[in-house]
């Protein structure tokens, strides 16, 4: 888990190096914004968008530095961890926010640029109430701009064209949910250190709602995420391809054919190994595109395009698209308790007899000593200690006494209990929040065995854990993938060996399954 965390400043490094590579927005430190392109200082909707850029740029940077005070005070006092992990879990939401407001601004402020380049192709441009005026298309948006090149046009019908032309303006918007998907990535590493760290089963569980949102929101935008890549990818790839052809240029086709095959097959090997499949697709996939683009670049001898798509490329292969799984190991924080018995009273009209607490994850062993229709006193059960009570679906009070770990303590106290003077004490156990009186099972009762799936052998490590936890347990191959140990009588020894073969083996699935005997 602490490798986890410790990707958090990495991704958001990451995060930023797509928006610069992709986006080619440089930071905006003047006060007043600056057309990018020669020509558009006129322009009231371009310039106004400008400003409203900037301004969120700063709200950005001030907001980023915020999330950097707060990190340098849970640093020097971990004992605030929950205050200190919520205000970054704010100061994050602030500033996706922000992004997926500068996402929507940069979209417009791009289509203008492109509609006034796609006007001056050819050398003009009409202004309002002024004579046609020449104008030079700049460079350096050529240079940013592959597919504003004139050759593009020449080459491609006009629906075409418009599709091309449409594939690179959706780019930001891959760039936003690529960011995003990488903050929320971030974020959940966060919030698997604060869970592993909670004090108390109410923190903890809060802790984890909020993983699981964020883990189903990042399901929405990968989503997103595959839908407007595919489009991009596949108008791009289109025409490209059908400029090489009419050019000639079959090798350059064949290699790429090779880079993305290449690209499929890495991704294939990570399957389940990384913590967003598409995701991982995009940054092989995209890598391989802008390869192609400035071999393609280079092919119709367009220099400036291409070595601006090398320096994307570059850019691109420092980001790392094998960002592992996060996952939470869902803690049990039960209070295990032995049975006694107190020759003064233990409980009182102040201290009365508590009801029984269930717990949502984990097993715990109980003793049912008494059922009775109505409440009863605490001096009914003898002295003994701890007790408990639940109210049952008929309205019966049921009584508990002791909390125990496995079924041999329970069975150890059941004789205890008996001894003591209770006529039919009951074994009782709750298994993630679900009861079941194992006295009044048939017999035979049940038993559970872990199950490990996907895995063409077991290391070394997962084989030494199954002979400390599991002795006497049978392991075996029941399948190509799957390895089964037991049978277990006590589902808790099932579940604490499940337990320690997802921390050894985070990528294999781990359950417990219950056998009928």
């Amino acid at each position: 888990m602490v490798e986890v965390i410790r990707y958090k400043a990495k991704i958001l490094g990451a995060g930023l190096a797509v928006w610069c590579a992709l986006a080619a927005v440089g930071p905006l430190r003047a006060q007043q914004p600056e057309a990018r392109i020669a020509g558009l200082e006129r322009n009231e909707e371009y310039m106004r968008l400008l400003g409203e850029d900037l301004r969120l740029q700063q709200r950005e940077d001030s907001t980023v530095r915020a999330v950097a005070e707060v990190r340098r005070r849970l640093r020097e006092n971990p004992a605030e961890q929950q205050l200190h992990a919520a205000q970054i879990l704010e100061l994050e939401n602030r500033i996706f926010e922000i992004r997926n407001a500068k996402g929507r601004l940069i979209d417009r402020i791009n289509a203008i640029e492109q509609e006034w380049v796609l006007s001056n192709l050819n050398g003009s441009t009409p202004g309002r109430g002024e004579a046609t005026a020449t104008v030079a298309v700049p460079d350096s948006l050529k240079r940013r701009n592959l597919v504003f090149n004139g050759c593009f046009r020449d080459a491609l019908g006009v629906d075409d064209y418009a599709a091309l032309l449409s594939a690179q303006r959706r780019e930001l918007e891959a760039v936003d949910y690529v960011n995003r998907l990488l903050a929320n990535y971030a974020a959940q590493g966060e919030l698997a250190g604060a869970y592993a760290a909670a004090a108390t089963e109410e923190e903890a569980v809060e802790i984890h709602e909020r993983f699981v949102a964020l883990g189903g929101l990042n399901d929405a935008l990968a989503d997103s995420l595959s839908a407007t890549w595919n489009y991009i990818f596949d108008n791009k790839s289109y025409a490209y391809g059908l400029v090489m052809e009419k050019a000639g240029c079959e090798e350059v086709l064949a290699r790429q054919e090779e880079r993305l095959a290449e690209a499929a097959r890495e991704l294939s090997a990570l399957h389940g190994e990384v913590a967003s499949e598409v995701l991982t697709d995009y940054l092989l996939r995209k890598r391989a595109s802008v390869d192609f683009e400035a071999t393609v670049a280079g092919a119709l001898t367009l220099d400036a395009a291409r070595d601006s798509l090398e320096g994307v490329a570059a850019q691109l292969a420092a980001i790392d698209h094998r960002l592992p799984p996060v996952r939470i190991v869902e803690r049990s924080f039960i209070v295990y308790d032995s049975l006694a018995f107190s020759p003064a009273p233990r409980y009182t009209y102040q201290n009365p007899i508590p009801e029984c607490r269930v717990y949502s994850v984990g097993t715990i062993y109980r003793l049912l000593v008494g059922t009775y229709a109505t409440k009863r006193a605490a001096s009914t059960f003898r002295g003994a200690y701890p007790l408990c009570y639940r109210i049952d679906d008929d309205g019966k009070w049921c009584y508990y006494a002791g909390s125990f770990a496995t079924r041999d303590q329970a069975e150890a106290a059941l004789k205890t209990a008996k001894a003591r003077g209770f006529v039919r004490p009951e074994i009782v156990v709750w298994t993630d929040g679900q009861m079941r009186n194992l006295s009044r099972e048939p017999e035979g009762g049940q038993a559970w065995r872990v199950e490990i799936v996907g895995a063409e052998a077991l290391s070394d490590e997962v084989k030494a854990a199954i002979r400390d936890r599991a002795e006497g347990a049978e392991l075996s191959r029941v399948g190509q993938q799957l390895f089964v140990v037991g049978l277990f009588d006590d589902r808790s020894l099932a579940d604490a060996l499940a337990d320690e073969l997802r921390r050894l083996e985070g990528a294999l699935e781990i359950k417990v399954t219950e056998i009928a005997e």
